[in-house]
């Protein structure tokens, strides 16, 4: 797949955070009287705070998000680097790829600095934008923020709210089943088993080309 950009999701792709999620997310569903299961797999790919209106609309969401950033950033136990990623990453040139999260600049920038992973100058998070996935906006800017057109960038999601976000934007699409079922992620493109498929090598035009 040939490109001139890569725009990364960070939990589920880059780190996996799953155990710091599952915990503090059930912890807090456990407390308002929700069901803990479907809260974890609501909040997965999705800005806190919008994961908070979806499953209680009821509640003060700005409040409660205050309240799940500070025990997300007080949670690194058990966060990993998933195989493939540093490779991948350090094969791919400066200005070329960058991260768009739906988590908070501090709590992306605490995950990738507990991981040992670069921290892109520029990328995109949930203060960043007014609508999180699956809306194209954090996708659109990513592309912006490398100076392309979203429709030469590639998206590594693990998501089904990400891919969809990618699929609005334009943008062409790698999946990791790392956080939902194969089945769950029929938005991508292109389905990998694991990130350590795929290498970055370089055409005579200086693109991007992604195997696996």
């Amino acid at each position: 797949m040939q490109c001139s950009g890569v725009l990364f999701d960070l939990d589920g792709v880059l780190i996996d955070s799953t155990p710091c999620v599952t915990r503090v997310w059930q912890a807090w569903a456990i407390e308002h009287g929700l069901d803990p299961e479907h809260v974890v797999h609501v909040a997965h790919g999705r800005r806190s705070i919008e994961t908070i209106e979806l499953v209680a609309p009821n509640l003060d969401a700005a409040a409660e998000n205050i309240e799940v950033e500070n025990r997300e950033l007080a949670d690194t136990e058990g966060l990993t680097v998933f195989p493939g990623a540093l490779d991948l990453l350090r094969s791919l040139p400066q200005g070329k790829w960058t991260i768009v999260t739906s988590g908070t600049r501090p709590l992306a920038t605490l995950r990738l600095q507990v991981g040992g992973l670069p921290v892109p100058e520029r990328m995109v998070t949930a203060d960043d934008v007014s609508k999180g996935k699956p809306n194209p906006e954090p996708y659109l800017k990513g592309a912006e923020i490398l100076g392309l057109r979203a429709e030469d960038c590639v998206v590594i999601e693990d998501a089904p709210s990400g891919l969809k976000a990618a699929n609005a934007a334009g943008c062409r699409s790698f999946g990791v089943p790392t956080t939902y079922r194969p089945e769950e992620l029929g938005d991508a493109t292109v389905l990998l088993n694991s990130l350590s498929q795929l290498r970055a090598k370089f055409d005579k035009n200086g693109l991007i080309l992604l195997e696996w």
